[in-house]
């Protein structure tokens, strides 16, 4: 969907924007009952525009042609004529206008009584007027005046960082240029929804969010396209063909660094555990990552060399053979460049010695061959490893498996109906394909960090597993301070990025519906903020020094429940556990993956849908089954046992 914010008026021709400026302001009905000699069917601006302007016919009942004409005998023959005139110019030039001959009896005749009329017969009609001419009359200044107390000012700086860092007034910058660029004024208003629903003010130029507060909102229009989070999503996502597109055209422009730094990074390799993800581990944070981080812990404290591949640019999904691709190498840590699998997989040949502990472990193959993998596994003499269960890549593109980025799928039939509407359907046989030769060519154990998730992809999957087992990222485990007893406000979190797959509009409209409820508090703790939802913002990094920062966080503000509500099939959940090590109680929906288990375990409340979500909150609900103890969980207080992932099953003897 295409927003019309590039046909503003500043963008035509002046003939055009006079045009439409008239088009806004024309008053039909006045002009109908006034000149009853219009032949019937016949549009009402249209005569105006072709006879009516010129034979001193008025538009409105508050502008007189005649007068202007003779008060302002220099704009006699104005390009677009004296109304066009002055809604372009005169307004802002102060030139009076005098109310139409006919406005008395027209507006007798309608039963609407007008104010005052001042001195001579004129009228001050400017910022008086319903219509849409009250805000294309208002200047700057009236501008302020009128939506001062609606706009947001602390809301507008956090969503503009620029803005903000620039020290201008953002008022100021929004009524000069912020509209212009989309920049919304208030959490509730969408700049870009109302022209879009509104074609008559994107049309005429007016600032929407002048127009709303000084008309629009008395005439019953909508602020902001309310068709939930999901149609947001929608409304803004790109294209995975395009995502593609764009992938091919960065990797394409990456030049390789000399093999002479691979081969003397590398060295000579007797113990050496290799790993491939979708991205650098030591420059980016995330669930996955800090899983990776831990693994390489592992086996540093064994001994063992860590080998980390990943692609040198983003890629949202497999690599194909025809495609260009460089990978970033990482040894224990430290870069040795990027350089092309080829080349990795000889240097890789030359480094092993010919004795030595060596495993491998995949962990994500977005941005990778597979063939290109297995090549490179092949140099240092492997060939039977993991493979995690971070998400659900081996089967499909669409590794969350969320229907073009709003709804669970459930992975159904590739040949399925459903895929055929998805976004991510022409791409899932790519995915397919590059898991199986990965299968086919590599004797792998599937590694599930839940017993749901594994269960769900052997269901949904029949890739040639060597073997499966569960094992879990993190488990709870017992701390001296016991339950806490629950009262006066009910405290609501959402605990990470303010991200949509990871359930964030559900959260923010929930704080918006509640945000004046006195049951109820809310409060965000990430590394973000997103203004966008009236919750008390406290800044939590979890990191390899501070592992139980969240934790920590949610313990020390008492919360109550954690609303995790992703879109998509979580295979396990961190900040579930880390709610629960804190004493809060865990909020979510039956197609949450793991978190779902996990709440029904006994740690929180599954509820059907966010219509349920709501009710729960508006009747009270969610404060009686999460303080009333029993089977909703929260109160008690963990400490969290980090996994070392493939670093305990190579302890454990797992192969």
């Amino acid at each position: 969907m295409t927003a019309p914010l590039v046909a503003l008026a500043h963008d035509r021709p002046r003939t055009e924007i006079g045009y439409r400026a008239v088009a806004v302001a024309f008053d039909a009905r006045f002009y109908r009952a006034v000149y009853t000699d219009l032949p019937a069917g016949m549009d009402a601006l249209w005569h105006y525009r072709m006879a009516g302007e010129g034979e001193g016919r008025d538009p409105a009942p508050w502008f007189s042609t005649e007068a202007y004409r003779r008060d302002h005998p220099d704009v006699a023959e104005a390009e677009g004529g004296p109304f066009a005139h002055y809604l372009l110019e005169g307004r802002f030039q102060g030139r009076e206008i005098a109310a139409s001959p006919h406005a008395w009896a027209y507006l007798d005749a309608s039963g609407w009584t007008p104010p005052a009329w001042q001195g001579d017969g004129r009228r001050d009609w400017q910022g008086r007027h319903r219509g849409a001419v009250g805000a294309v009359a208002a200047s700057l200044s009236d501008q302020r005046a009128v939506v001062g107390a609606d706009f947001d000012a602390a809301y507008y700086l956090a969503v503009n960082p620029d803005i903000a860092a620039s020290g201008m007034d953002p008022l100021d910058h929004f009524l000069r240029t912020g509209w212009r660029e989309g920049r919304d004024p208030a959490p509730r208003f969408s700049v870009r929804d109302y022209l879009e629903a509104h074609p008559d003010v994107a049309a005429s130029g007016l600032n929407p969010f002048v127009h709303y507060v000084m008309a629009g909102r008395a005439e019953g229009r909508a602020a902001k396209i309310d068709l939930g989070f999901r149609y947001e999503i929608l409304s803004r996502a790109r294209p995975a063909a395009d995502r593609l597109a764009d992938a091919r055209n960065t990797a394409a422009r990456l030049r390789p660094d000399a093999p002479e730094r691979l081969a003397e990074g590398l060295g000579r390799l007797r113990d050496l555990h290799v790993t491939f993800s979708h991205d650098d581990y030591v420059r980016n944070s995330g669930g996955l990552q800090a899983c990776v981080r831990r693994e390489s812990a592992g086996f540093a404290a064994a001994g063992v060399a860590h080998l980390h591949l990943y692609p040198a640019s983003p890629w949202p999904m497999v690599r194909a053979a025809d495609e260009p691709g460089l990978l970033g190498v990482l040894l224990d840590g430290a870069s040795l460049g990027v350089h092309p699998p080829s080349a990795v997989a000889r240097a890789l040949a030359e480094a092993v010695t010919t004795r030595g502990r060596r495993t491998f472990a995949v962990h994500s193959l977005l941005g990778h061959d597979a063939d290109d993998a297995a090549d490179i596994l092949a140099a240092a003499g492997l060939s039977a490893g993991f493979f995690w269960l971070h998400d659900f890549a081996s089967l499909c593109a669409g590794v969350h498996l969320v229907r073009n980025d709003v709804e669970d799928c459930g992975a159904p039939p590739s040949d399925s109906p459903a895929c055929g509407v998805c976004d991510y359907g022409p791409f899932r046989a790519r995915h397919e394909a590059a898991h199986r030769r990965l299968f086919e060519r590599l004797a792998l154990t599937v590694v599930a960090p839940s017993q749901v998730t594994l269960d769900f992809w052997r269901a949904r999957s029949g890739l040639p597993a060597k073997g499966a087992v569960v094992l879990p990222h993190a488990a709870l485990t017992s701390r001296t301070g016991g339950g806490r007893p629950r009262a006066g406000v009910f405290r609501t979190a959402f605990l990470g990025m303010p991200a949509a797959l990871k359930g964030w509009p559900v959260f923010r409209d929930l704080a918006q519906g509640f945000a004046d409820d006195p049951r109820y508090d809310f409060v965000h703790l990430g590394g973000r903020p997103d203004p966008a939802a009236p919750a008390d913002f406290h800044p939590v990094v979890v990191s390899a020094e501070q592992p139980l920062a969240m934790r920590d966080a949610v313990e020390a503000l008492d919360v109550d429940v954690a609303l995790i509500w992703p879109l998509c099939r979580e295979t396990f959940s961190f900040t579930a556990y880390e709610a629960a090590a804190g004493g809060a109680a865990v909020v979510t929906g039956p197609d949450s993956g793991n978190v779902a288990a996990f709440a029904a375990s006994g740690r929180g409340v599954v509820l059907p849908d966010e219509t349920a979500l709501a009710e729960a909150f508006a009747s009270g609900e969610i404060i009686r089954r999460v303080r009333g103890g029993g089977r909703a969980g929260g109160g008690g207080l963990f400490d969290l046992a980090f996994s070392g992932m493939t670093a305990d099953l190579i302890g454990k003897g797992v192969r």
